[in-house]
């Protein structure tokens, strides 16, 4: 599983990206509305690879990507999708650096997770779920055509879910074109 968009490459972790997914945690800024509130050790980092985003890729056949900045050959970040179990459904997620931020990134990313989805992985929709505060996020899900759905409680705070459906990810793509 390799994406590869003009400026980026998304691949699956390696135990290589634990120290760079480390470093990426530990600014608290780059955490501040993912509700996980990042990750304090090495060790929780690499327990969280370890379990969560291998066990995604052994019993979901994805999960969340590694992404490369090719310009620059370097670990910015992840991008991806993520079943999420209390959902039962399927969710796009990203988290960078924030000396990358302000890029474009998660917007272009964002759009080739979403290709994969529909196009690889022939799925019916893929929902956004975004603390409403973080405003940078939700045009993000925005300028990639999700739809607001609706409120939900994640981890103890409002959120916003959003939905894109693959009928209107398609007529979308066509008319792009």
């Amino acid at each position: 599983m390799m994406i590869e968009t003009e400026r980026l490459i998304l691949r699956k972790y390696t135990l290589d990206d634990i120290e760079a997914a480390y470093q990426l945690n530990l600014d608290a800024e780059v955490s501040r509305h993912t509700g996980d509130g990042g990750v304090q050790s090495r060790e929780a980092i690499s327990e969280r690879i370890h379990k969560d985003v291998f066990g995604d890729y052994e019993k979901h056949g994805f999960g969340r990507l590694a992404v490369i900045y090719k310009p620059d050959n370097v670990f910015i970040g992840f991008s991806g999708l993520k079943f999420l179990e209390d959902y039962q459904e399927v969710d796009l997620g990203y988290r960078f650096r924030r000396d990358y931020w302000g890029r474009g990134i998660a917007t272009e990313s964002g759009k080739a997770s979403v290709q994969y989805g529909f196009d690889t992985l022939k799925l019916d929709h893929i929902i956004g779920l975004v603390y409403p505060e973080n405003v940078g996020s939700v045009r993000v899900l925005e300028k990639l055509w999700f739809q607001w759905e609706k409120w939900v409680v994640e981890d103890g705070k409002d959120a916003g879910k959003y939905r894109l459906d693959r009928q209107s990810f398609e007529e979308r793509r066509r008319n792009e074109k």
